[in-house]
């Protein structure tokens, strides 16, 4: 039985291969806790391997043409909407206990990013402008040089693309380290790659266990050949890496996570803000990082909001991916997690509108909460399951001062049928992303959801943050050098 599960290999040079010292990892089913297949698990020779290999790609990638680049992503664009969708959902379900609904619109994002990326090629063109002494200043856009980029098991196949697209269409070539809860989903990107004829060792993929993770990417991060980081995940991790980062003064993109208010206020269309809440906090089970966690609602319409979104969510059960609109929590540790914040608030006065207080194994059912106040740790910390929280609050004012009440700064939504005041409320929300009438989950295929510091990290996946500017300037002839000037005079 154990020979036909599914095995994960790594993918370094342009070939796809086992571990150098045939090292291996079990994936478990978080629903089922059974192994769901088998990955190689890299050796520090595998992870310099795959580093040297971008090195050696680097300098033939970053002058291959803007449009060659192009072409590739937009023929991997083409492979994953061919017959690629069914296989994507399997594999998330079947490594990560996802819902069918997660690894189909992982798939549809992936493919929208490609796409959105491929056009974004009038972003690399070179700026030219008149110098101050009379000559030509050109300013172009080229490769950082070689990425390492870690990604997530909660949305693995778009976030992987995300983490890869933008980098490798600026003559970046990339190291991708796949998490150990989805090695199988991640690799389908190295396999996508290559079947979109990418030369080898521009992407490079590698997978390790838990254990020895923090180590190898200790040196890796070291290696001088790595210029950059890019990071989904959450904020003590990033700590981690940003710290390593900072001894070789290595750049950082993170991606984070969030405590993201949904602001309703008086005005509301209620039962629309209703579903929106709803589906905000519980789908994929609250876990992806701009779920909505928290809800801050006026009072004048708060007793009907809360009384909707309970009767939504008491519809709602989690367990098995095929019978269940959530999935169970992705570790046992993360579902106690959840209920440790869930009761640790109860018995500080929290009223407890939805839930049984329980787990079982990993799966947690919806719970619902009010009375909560900021000085409760479900307050301030993400709790990454199907939870959410009511405020209520009488003025404008209030709201905006509860929403900005946390060290995270990713997305937010403002419930309103005045266009103007809701504009106004966002302008004074210090998140990176912010929703009118809209859930907190969306994301622009051109503009992801992105943090302004804090616990939500910082940087973008875009053409700006994968190139730097490089300055030449053509100076005019005839000019004059003062020292150089006196010694002819004298």
């Amino acid at each position: 039985m154990a020979d036909l599960l599914p095995f994960t290999q790594l993918y370094i040079n342009g070939e796809f291969k086992a571990s150098a010292q045939d090292a291996v990892f079990d994936v478990r089913n978080p629903y089922t806790g059974q192994v769901s297949g088998r990955s190689a698990s890299a050796t520090s020779q595998d992870c310099r391997d795959a580093i040297d290999a971008a090195h050696r790609a680097l300098p033939a990638w970053e002058s291959t043409d803007i449009s060659s680049r192009q072409t590739i992503l937009l023929k991997a664009a083409d492979i994953l909407q061919g017959s690629w969708m069914q296989k994507c959902i399997e594999i998330n379900t079947a490594e990560t206990g996802a819902t069918p609904d997660l690894g189909a619109l992982s798939w549809v994002t992936a493919s929208s990013t490609l796409r959105t990326v491929a056009a974004m090629t009038g972003q690399l063109k070179e700026e030219s402008f008149s110098s101050a002494t009379g000559g030509q200043v050109i300013i172009k856009k080229r490769a950082v040089g070689v990425v390492l980029s870690i990604v997530p098991w909660n949305g693995p196949l778009c976030l992987a693309i995300r983490a890869v697209a933008a980098a490798i269409f600026c003559g970046n070539t990339v190291v991708l380290k796949a998490s150990e809860y989805s090695p199988r989903s991640h690799a389908l990107v190295p396999e996508l790659f290559h079947q979109a004829g990418l030369p080898k060792g521009v992407l490079n993929f590698v997978a390790m266990s838990k254990e020895i993770t923090p180590s190898l990417i200790s040196d890796m991060i070291g290696n001088p050949k790595i210029r950059l980081v890019n990071f989904t995940g959450s904020a003590p991790v990033a700590k981690a890496l940003a710290t390593e980062a900072a001894k070789h003064l290595i750049p950082c993109i993170f991606e984070l996570g969030g405590k993201n208010p949904s602001i309703v206020l008086n005005d509301a269309d209620v039962e629309a803000a209703a579903k929106s809440i709803t589906f905000g906090a519980m789908f994929n089970a609250g876990q992806v990082c701009i779920s909505t966690e928290r809800v801050i609602v006026q009072r004048d319409v708060s007793k009907a909001l809360i009384t909707a979104v309970v009767e939504l969510c008491k519809k709602l059960t989690a367990g098995d991916p095929t019978h269940n609109s959530l999935p169970a929590l992705f570790t046992q540790a993360s579902a106690e997690n959840v209920i440790r914040l869930i009761q640790d608030a109860v018995s500080s006065g929290a009223e407890l509108l939805l839930g049984d207080l329980r787990k079982d194994g990993s799966i947690v059912q919806p719970h619902l909460l009010t009375n909560v106040t900021r000085e409760m740790s479900i307050w301030k910390e993400e709790t990454f399951g199907p939870v959410a929280v009511f405020m209520v609050c009488d003025t404008i004012d209030e709201a905006i001062e509860l929403a900005n009440n946390t060290e995270y700064s990713l997305t937010a939504a403002v419930w309103t049928q005045n266009l103007t005041k809701g504009k106004e409320v966002t302008d004074r929300l210090y998140t990176g992303f912010s929703n009118i009438n809209g859930c907190t989950i969306h994301g622009e295929p051109s503009i992801e959801p992105f943090g302004l510091g804090g616990s939500s990290g910082y940087g973008r996946f875009d053409i700006d943050h994968f190139t730097q500017k490089r300055v030449c300037v053509v100076h005019a002839p005839g000019a004059k050098y003062p020292i150089i000037e006196r010694l002819s005079e004298e």
